[in-house]
């Protein structure tokens, strides 16, 4: 069978050490070849869809495997389910428009190539990490990832850029080496053997009760700083505030998920009693992340660092979905990484063009733009609308099926929620407003509209919104199954206490 997971992974990493390789006087089409590698991988990425059967969408599909470091049990073993499939898909969808949108920026020819080849390598890691099927595997690429993230968000960005990558690097540390004690002591508890680490061989694995919470301890810890969840949270603002809007728009849309994906398929999978027993508690920190996540954003007048608290609240919502653990509320959570991912990238984006044009994030440095640039502002109210979870756009879909699915199980979690939901419209429209609406700023008179490239990035994510808000079958079809299994597994548990 032809390896394409690992041409998927391959691929992007290759076209980053082309362009590492590139002689001076080739640098300049370092965007044609960027765009073109990333086109490649969309194809796959189509093709994987395509080819995927939705029938048996909670089985491991495209299955690889194959002897990485036997003396510790550790296998190069690739393959997706339903959920790792939308979360490759999304990364693929995502990372050329990302590349698309910058393409103006006024970079040396080699600074413009060093900041193209680490978006090609980050995007080879996160297929990586979501295709992973062996826990060492993920580890080693969980924590390599922070290397092209760390020099994104440090090199390329804000005044204060260096101050968030450390910051960024300190929190994703702190998780991967809890996260590493883990691994290790699963290592030890699990079957041993070359195979030793394949989740296949640790699903169902018999632990004592209090290695078995230390350990999803050891696991959710690391989740929680990538999700992001209150406390744990602070960098997030930092460095979207801080980083190129690009690089925001890639690490909260795609990268933040490997923490919602890594609780589902290793958290809960790998631990359900343990899950089970610290899920009223997660749920108590969901419930604060949406409120407090919406609350915050409320008073941000920096619109990056706005959006960057919507997603501290949008996660919230997904984690309570996870930790709920019903069909329903799991289907809408894994939706909503989905979904969320396509909303809060168009609006990191959309800032961004926003930023490109009068360099400041400051709302208070605006109005009156939608009679100036009739497209660009309807364009941000729709995207804007998104976040909110209007009826029509596919965030709505899954957030409904988050709380409809949670609401028999935690009543008092998800009418808190429910108030997240409301303050969205404010953070949402009160930022359109000021932006927006009233009279026109002299020096925002002769503001550009959107041009035909910035709407080649912004139209096709809010096509996919509508067409997912009408037809969310067309998604919710590769997360059916594996959502039965995730509560199979966990019902299991409870009924053989």
């Amino acid at each position: 069978m032809f390896p394409i997971l690992t041409v998927m992974v391959a691929l992007p990493a290759l076209g980053a050490g082309v362009l590492w390789a590139l002689p001076a006087a080739a640098r300049t089409r370092a965007r044609e070849v960027a765009l073109a590698v990333t086109a490649i991988e969309l194809v796959l990425a189509v093709v994987l869809f395509l080819q995927f059967d939705t029938a048996a969408a909670g089985s491991i599909q495209f299955s690889e495997t194959y002897a990485w470091i036997p003396q510790i049990g550790a296998s190069w073993a690739l393959g997706v389910n339903g959920i790792g499939l939308l979360m490759i898909v999304l990364a693929a969808i995502l990372v050329p428009l990302v590349i698309l949108a910058g393409w103006r920026q006024d970079d040396a020819p080699g600074r413009q190539t060093h900041y193209l080849a680490l978006i090609l390598l980050g995007q080879a890691f996160m297929v990586g990490i979501f295709a992973a099927r062996d826990v060492f595997l993920f580890y080693v690429l969980f924590e390599a990832m922070l290397i092209p993230l760390y020099f994104l968000i440090g090199s390329f960005g804000g005044a204060q850029r260096r101050y968030a990558a450390v910051k960024f690097l300190l929190y994703s540390l702190a998780g991967g080496l809890v996260m590493l004690v883990g691994v290790v002591a699963l290592y030890f508890a699990g079957p041993g053997g070359e195979q030793a680490f394949l989740t296949d061989n640790l699903t169902g694995l018999e632990l004592s009760t209090t290695t078995e919470r230390l350990i999803f301890l050891a696991f959710f810890f690391a989740f929680a700083i990538k999700a992001p969840m209150v406390p744990v949270h602070t960098w997030l603002p930092t460095v979207a505030e801080n980083a190129r809007p690009g690089t925001t728009a890639l690490l909260v849309a795609v990268l933040d998920k490997i923490g919602t994906f890594g609780m589902i398929t290793l958290g809960v999978a790998l631990f359900p009693d343990a899950a089970r027993w610290a899920a009223p508690a997660i749920i108590v920190f969901a419930v604060i992340s949406v409120i407090y996540g919406a609350l915050l954003a409320i008073g941000q007048v920096n619109m990056l660092r706005l959006v960057a608290f919507t997603s501290v609240s949008h996660f919230g919502i997904m984690v309570l979905g996870i930790f709920a653990f019903t069909q329903t509320s799991i289907e809408g959570a894994a939706l909503y990484m989905f979904n969320h991912g396509l909303s809060t990238g168009a609006l990191f984006l959309v800032v961004g063009f926003l930023i490109e044009r009068h360099g400041t994030a400051d709302v208070t440095a605006y109005g009156g733009l939608q009679r100036v640039v009739p497209v660009f502002a309807g364009t941000f109210l729709v995207i804007g609308l998104s976040a909110l979870a209007l009826p029509g756009l596919s965030p709505f879909v899954s957030e409904i099926m988050v709380l409809v699915g949670a609401f028999g199980v935690a009543k008092v979690a998800v009418i808190v929620s429910a108030v997240g939901v409301v303050l969205a419209a404010l953070y949402v429209l009160l930022t359109y407003q000021r932006v927006f609406t009233g009279p026109v700023r002299e020096e925002r008179a002769s503001t550009p509209e959107l041009s035909l490239r910035e709407r080649a990035v912004l139209w096709p994510l809010v096509g996919l919104m509508l067409v997912l808000g009408f037809l969310p079958g067309i998604a919710l079809d590769t997360l059916r199954e594996p959502a039965a299994d995730l509560v199979s597994i966990v019902s299991i548990e409870e009924a053989g206490e």
